[in-house]
């Protein structure tokens, strides 16, 4: 699909986004380099382009970064009282884990990495004591491309 930016056939978006895509979203994506390795996440608004929020680098996974993403943009979602949008997320694992309310990851705990666990260690909790309607759909990567959020690192 050849995406023109803003695209021609939808007005509810400066990015170019496929119809499919609802634009009233924020899409999550994190980046590492090596697993693990130095780890940071992003959410961007796919209504306006902006960058909500942007973390790290840290010492950890993919995976942790992907999960940290999304309790965050649900969190800080919830303290802005944001109710009417969905986040995209590339992850399945970070979905799940977010679902069942435990990232399970296997990174081994070291003062490199302790900052990392620690605030997954924070986001579990935080998906136990809140309850959250935010839908969080799955970016599908083949069909549209890269998430917005992605670090352009492949």
């Amino acid at each position: 699909m050849d995406l023109v930016n803003p695209p021609t056939y939808r007005n509810d978006t400066v990015l170019p986004l496929p119809i499919e895509v609802k634009a009233n979203s924020w899409a999550v994506d994190a980046g590492c380099s090596g697993n693990p390795g130095p780890m940071e996440y992003q959410c961007v608004d796919l209504q306006t382009g902006a960058k909500i929020f942007h973390f790290g680098p840290i010492k950890g996974t993919n995976n942790i970064g992907e999960f940290l993403a999304i309790v965050h943009a649900l969190a800080l979602m919830e303290k802005q009282g944001i109710k009417d949008k969905v986040i995209y997320s590339d992850s399945v694992n970070a979905q799940i884990w977010v679902q069942k309310q435990q990232c399970k990851t296997k990174l081994e705990r070291t003062p490199e990495t302790e900052k990392a666990l620690e605030l997954v260690s924070r986001a579990e909790l935080w998906l136990r004591t809140h309850a959250f309607r935010v839908p969080i759909l799955k970016w599908d990567t083949k069909k549209w491309g890269e998430i917005p959020a992605d670090f352009g690192r492949k």
